[in-house]
């Protein structure tokens, strides 16, 4: 059985997170509202469902809904090898995903710093201010950590915990994928100083699956309706 994903089907968002463990894993998967049926399927799910997801993306296991990205990659990981199988080192890549999780919040602020529910134009004085500080300081401190948990694996070699690739990996080439997108000046100075966030970001693009998936219609370009977007006067 196949598993459904449901996320909006323009942009690549939270919902990204999920695909790129998806296709690492050589799951059999369905995004659902880029079908016939679009958006109105995904919420159609979302008011039927016993326990229903506060926002999208959200994954469906059989009778199982999964909501929240990090829960649904703690859920895949387990399943499909993307994580280790210990508790401790399970519960490590979890603590790993919830802080790129705050990383890419703080970057969907950056251009929405006062409500979501106004549009970029409607605060870009804010927004310069956000961005300013997410640059000079933010970006650093993010990146510095996860250098700090790549170099202090036990294990060693190019992953952020144990000796294989885990989601949190993927995510991690996610964020920065978004970010070299969002704030191009900015990521390549960052990354002089995270030589480790490199090395990993080039691992994870080379890999099979991985290399196949980016080079595929079923990866959304980058555009100014997602999570990571490109307004040059917010790296000025």
């Amino acid at each position: 059985m196949s598993y459904e994903l449901y996320y909006w089907p323009m942009i690549q968002g939270r919902g990204e997170f999920v695909r790129l463990a998806l296709e690492e894993a050589g799951a059999d998967y369905v995004d659902v509202a880029r079908g016939p049926e679009g958006v109105s399927a995904m919420m159609r799910m979302m008011e039927s469902v016993e326990h229903p997801p506060f926002a999208p993306p959200f994954l469906k296991d059989g009778d199982l809904v999964i909501g929240q990205t990090p829960a649904i990659l703690l859920y895949l990981g387990a399943r499909h090898g993307l994580a280790p199988k210990d508790p401790a080192g399970g519960l490590w890549t979890h603590q790993v995903q919830l802080t790129i999780s705050d990383f890419v919040a703080e970057a969907h602020d950056t251009h929405h710093p006062v409500a979501v529910s106004l549009y970029y134009e409607d605060q870009k004085d804010e927004a310069r201010l956000r961005a300013k500080e997410f640059r000079q300081n933010r970006i650093p401190k993010f990146l510095g950590w996860f250098e700090n948990v790549l170099a202090r694996n036990p294990s060693g070699g190019p992953h952020l915990v144990g000796t294989a690739v885990t989601y949190a990996d993927l995510s991690l080439f996610q964020v920065v994928e978004g970010l070299s997108y969002a704030f191009p000046k900015t990521t390549r100075r960052a990354l002089k100083d995270a030589p480790r966030i490199a090395v990993l970001h080039e691992a994870v693009a080379e890999r099979p699956r991985i290399k196949a998936y980016l080079r595929s219609e079923r990866r959304i370009p980058f555009n100014e309706e997602g999570l990571f977007r490109h307004y040059p006067e917010l790296e000025e």
